[in-house]
């Protein structure tokens, strides 16, 4: 039988041999490169594969002889239990690596993910409000319950925790704020920092636990029925404020509330009465152009006399900036009306079904709604403008109190019930 080879190197020649590869015994070897760099090396064969694994620097701060000696004898034992050391090795770093990123994970709080989601995607936004919003309703209704939460841990405890104090009495608000932390929970599964179903879902989830918005709300927003609308835009017109003119504006344009409030005079042409709104700012992410009435442009021949800076807001606040968006809620309120503003909006629509031979097709096109009917939009070119200047001044003279039987094929005038 082959003499074993044990123990064949000293401390002196580990330190002082010259580049080469040195067998000290029992599948320890010593390494030494050209450079001087010394290294320790047990190789060892299991199930027909001959394999090194590294033991540390040999040098005079590494593995000293007999710590590698040791180290040699106790992967001998190992190996002939039939365990691979280098496999070994590799699984406990990949466990290692993993610890490490659950630890990593661990640390992400929901607030963490809902700030890096908010940063990441303000930009694309439509205005900085509406970024302001995002923070200022996670800050106030979803952090008090879940901010320092691991994104990974939140659950539907911690959602309804945050929704169900606000879910009946703010339903609007409690929709929107649901869906901001569906968004910042899918993000953070997106990134890999959770795993499993939304807590924040609605559909198949939420849904079944708490009541629907619409059963809260009474419905979609508060509009008052068009045939008052007229005595109500007399009692308008009279009121002096700036929140006014714009809630005028507003209902005579059957715009968005933001729409209103995040004009300029850039958008504005009144050569041609024609307001042109930014596809940026619009929630279909499409230009859309309003033809102004009469009245409407006298509104802003009136509000033009304070500034037309380009980039200046046609209805701005008396600090500068444009007016807040509970400006024209407030508006109302102070005439004793519940009502919403965008239910004006629902007003014109139901006039303009009910009262005028105006298209479906024109009347959304005004509302600047988007077309659910793929085929339909792909063969809608243009916009309607000369049929919506029309139409938009009849709402206009409807508005005054004066009989309309206007329309794409005039009609006679129904009486409202």
């Amino acid at each position: 039988m082959p003499r074993k080879v044990e123990n064949q190197l000293t401390a002196l020649q580990v330190k002082n041999l010259a580049p080469g590869s040195y067998i000290d015994g029992g599948g320890l070897r010593l390494l030494v490169k050209p450079t001087g760099a010394r290294s320790w090396v047990f190789r060892y064969s299991l199930r027909g594969k001959t394999r090194d694994l590294g033991l540390g620097d040999a040098g005079a701060d590494g593995v000293k002889l007999g710590e590698a000696r040791d180290l040699a004898a106790a992967l001998r034992l190992k190996v002939k239990a039939g365990v691979d050391p280098l496999e070994e090795r590799e699984r406990e770093a990949a466990e290692a690596l993993a610890r490490a990123q659950a630890d990593k994970i661990a640390a992400i709080t929901f607030r963490a993910a809902a700030e890096a989601h908010i940063a990441a995607n303000g930009e694309s936004w439509r205005n900085p409000k509406h970024r302001k919003q995002w923070a200022t309703t996670l800050e106030r209704y979803v952090y008090p319950h879940m901010g320092d939460i691991p994104v990974s841990e939140v659950t539907t405890t911690h959602v309804l925790a945050a929704l169900e104090p606000i879910w009946k009495d703010l339903p609007e608000t409690a929709n929107r704020v649901r869906g901001r932390v569906e968004a910042v929970l899918n993000a953070a599964k997106a990134k890999g920092q959770r795993s499993g179903e939304n807590p924040a879902a609605w559909r198949g989830h939420l849904q079944l636990i708490l009541p629907a918005r619409s059963k809260l709300s009474r419905g979609h927003h508060g509009a008052m029925p068009y045939a008052k609308v007229p005595a109500f835009m007399a009692r308008l017109r009279a009121a002096r404020s700036i929140g006014a003119r714009a809630l005028e504006f507003a209902i005579l344009t059957a715009a968005r509330t933001g729409e209103v409030l995040g004009m300029t005079w850039r958008e504005v042409d009144l050569k041609e009465s024609v307001w042109t709104v930014p596809a940026v700012r619009m929630k279909a992410g499409r230009v859309h152009r309003v033809p102004l009435s009469p009245r409407a442009v006298a509104i802003l021949e009136e509000m033009r006399q304070a500034s037309a800076e380009p980039n200046a807001p046609v209805f701005p606040a008396t600090k500068g900036g444009p007016l807040s968006n509970m400006v024209m809620a407030m508006a109302l309120r102070r005439m004793g009306h519940a009502e919403t503003v965008h239910g004006f909006r629902s007003a014109f629509r139901d006039w303009g079904s009910e009262q005028t031979g105006y298209s479906a097709e024109a009347l959304e096109m005004s509302l600047a709604h988007t077309i659910k009917d793929k085929v339909e939009a792909a063969y809608r070119r243009g916009d309607l403008l000369e049929r919506r200047t029309r139409l938009m001044a009849d709402w206009a003279a409807y508005c005054e109190g004066q009989a309309v039987a206007g329309g794409d094929n005039v009609t006679p005038l129904r009486q409202p019930a």
